[in-house]
């Protein structure tokens, strides 16, 4: 039990701690492809740490809500991951609390409370950048629930860790159209929210950022929480493409201390081949406008649907 316990709190500090590595390796990759130098994958935690050493400014126009957000946004992200799978491919102590349609509502209860707080101030980058949060999410939320309904009824469970044991299992059912379909519409759904779709723009000085412009009226520890929270939400995106659908091997089997540290190690290799894989759609196609969103979307619905369909035939 006390073993258990401490491997929960493992996966949290898993999530807690690598989530900024993980952003390094993606940007100093994009900055390979692009032929510069970066800034080196320690980086965010050089950023983290300074801003959590600013002083903060408050817009006068700001309400508790403002307050608020960065504090829920950083808690929802550290609950998610005692309900899924990161080190081990068994369940623990607390991974009973919800299932994968309740991890994916605290997913984006944090996006919500974001989006929230960026109209609150009446900035007008926030207005935008809220707006257009709200309108790609009309369509990437209802595809989140398909791919999840989808996972669902291919393995007869809502619990994540029955999927990765089925994966691994049973390789038929791996290579079946049905997965194949959920890989491809999830991938997309990565793209999107992690703002590597060709409409975003991941640094805040261009006028068409999305997620910088919710967030440009924070500054020192708040602006702090949001961006780790930020890096934490692409961290556990990483591992549901992982470790529940795409690569799900290399977790630890009996919860051991060197099982652990491997499934780590093994857990950053993954991610760094997806990461190499969604910097190259990224920056290797042109920047589409805005208004184009709806076709990567509306194809990862499709292949969601096909999914459905495909598990309800076989």
């Amino acid at each position: 039990m006390t073993r258990d316990i401490l491997l929960q709190i493992a996966q949290v500090l898993a999530v807690l701690l690598l989530a900024p590595l993980l952003q390094g390796i993606i940007l100093q990759f994009e900055e390979r492809v692009q032929r510069g130098q970066g800034p080196g994958i320690f980086q965010p935690y050089r950023d983290l740490w300074k801003l959590f050493h600013k002083q903060i400014v408050l817009p006068e126009t700001a309400s508790w809500l403002f307050w608020i957000t960065p504090i829920v946004a950083f808690t929802a992200m550290m609950t998610v991951p005692i309900l899924i799978p990161v080190l081990t491919n068994f369940p623990l102590p607390l991974s009973d609390m919800g299932d994968i349609l309740g991890g994916g509502l605290i997913l984006t209860l944090g996006g919500f409370m974001i989006t929230l707080a960026g109209l609150d101030t009446g900035s007008a980058y926030g207005g935008v950048g809220s707006s257009r949060t709200v309108m790609i999410t009309i369509l990437a939320e209802p595809t989140l629930i398909l791919v999840f309904v989808g996972i669902t009824l291919l393995a007869k469970a809502m619990l994540p860790f029955v999927v990765n044991h089925l994966l691994v299992a049973q390789p038929a059912v791996y290579w079946s159209p049905a997965h194949l379909f959920l890989v491809a519409a999830f991938f997309v759904l990565l793209l999107v929210e992690t703002d590597r779709l060709p409409i975003h723009s991941p640094t805040h000085v261009e006028v068409y950022m999305i997620e910088e412009g919710r967030i440009l009226e924070y500054s020192g520890p708040l602006l702090g929480l949001l961006r780790w929270a930020s890096m934490m939400k692409q961290f556990i995106l990483y591992i549901i493409f992982c470790n529940v659908l795409l690569l799900p091997w290399a977790l630890s089997l009996q919860g051991r201390a060197l099982g652990a540290l491997g499934a780590a190690a093994a857990l950053m290799l993954k991610f760094t081949l997806v990461g190499c894989a969604v910097v190259l759609v990224d920056t290797t196609q042109s920047r589409l406008r805005f208004y184009r969103y709806q076709e990567p979307l509306a194809a990862s619905f499709l292949l969601a649907i096909l999914a459905i369909i495909g598990t309800q035939l076989s």
